[in-house]
Order: structure tokens, then sequence, then C-alpha cells
């Protein structure tokens, strides 16, 4: 894969995760609606804050995207799995947006999995 691909892949779901972080740690009236209602409030929002600022950098970071997508692609099962079950595509009349940016990121994600599967078996080869 081209390397312009491939940090095209990083990019897009380490910055959608990024961007998301103000609204997390700042407590934001959406990102509090949306925890409140799934009874995570606040340690939820700042826990997944915390997972998806690591996510970020380690999807950033050549050696480390395997684990960051790995990462990023569980946490992003979580949030498609809590719009669907508790809060609705739509939240908050937001168009469907957060919805779309968790699928998008879920796909960019299951990609660099895919694209980086030899850091996967080297660490299972080795036992």
């Amino acid at each position: 894969m081209k390397n312009y691909m491939l940090w095209l892949l990083r990019l897009v779901p380490g910055l959608i995760m990024l961007q998301t972080l103000y609204f997390k740690f700042t407590g934001a009236s959406e990102s509090v609606y949306i925890f409140s209602k799934l009874g995570a409030e606040p340690f939820g929002r700042i826990g997944v804050g915390v997972l998806e600022l690591v996510a970020s950098l380690l999807i950033f970071l050549p050696k480390t995207t395997f684990y960051g997508a790995t990462l990023g692609f569980g946490l992003m099962l979580g949030a498609i799995s809590a719009h669907v079950i508790v809060l609705g595509i739509e939240v908050q009349n937001d168009g469907g947006l957060l919805f779309s940016l968790a699928l998008i990121t879920a796909v960019c994600c299951a990609v660099l999995l895919y694209v980086t599967k030899a850091t996967f078996l080297k660490l299972i080869n080795k036992k």
C-alpha cells in the first residue's frame, strides 16, 4: 500500500478521536448527555477520552499502529453498539454525525489492522 494512503488511514481515525477529546474532557453538554444516557457519567466519559487519546497516539506511530488500531476499533465498536442499542443513530439532532464518525473510524481502524497484520503475526509467532 502506498505510504500516503497508509498515512491517510492513520490521520482520519486519529484526528476524529482527537477532535472529540475536547468535548469529553471539557464536559460539553453533548458528551455529558451521551454518557448520562449510558449510565457512565463522568467516569466513562473521561475514561473513554483517555483511551481514545492513547489509541490516537499509537495509531500515529508506525511501530504501534496495529495496537492503536486495535484499541480504536474496539472503542468504535462500543460507540456503534451504544448508538444502535441505547442512543439511536441521531443524538440531539446531530443528523447522525457522531454515528457516522464512529463508523468511519471503525472502518479505517479495521483496514489498518489488516494492513499492519504482520505486527500481530510476529507477536503470535514469538510464543
